[in-house]
């Protein structure tokens, strides 16, 4: 079992290997639904990447200024893969 730490201060504990999408899906369906994105000991990661130790996790919505970076970022890197395969060989600036 690991332990997570939330910004309230509150510690639950969770199988190792859990999701942050996992752990916002145990708090409340609709957090986990809201959440783009998690700050897992500090680090902006996605939702579905395993916590394999203790961890300090926060939970990045859209109103978050990180929240709406994650989704921007993402997004980019679909644009990018679906330009690639439209156009192979394409060169970005």
């Amino acid at each position: 079992m690991i332990k997570i730490t939330f910004p309230d201060g509150s510690v639950r504990e969770y199988a190792e290997g859990t999701t942050a999408y996992g752990i916002a899906e145990s708090i409340s369906p609709r957090l986990a639904a809201d959440s783009l994105a998690a700050s897992v000991n500090g680090a902006t990661v996605d939702m579905m990447r395993p916590i394999e130790t203790d961890a300090v996790v926060r939970f990045y919505k859209w109103d978050d200024a990180e929240g709406r970076h994650a989704f921007w970022h993402t997004s980019s890197h679909l644009l990018a893969e679906a330009l690639e395969a439209l156009y192979p060989g394409i060169k970005f600036g």
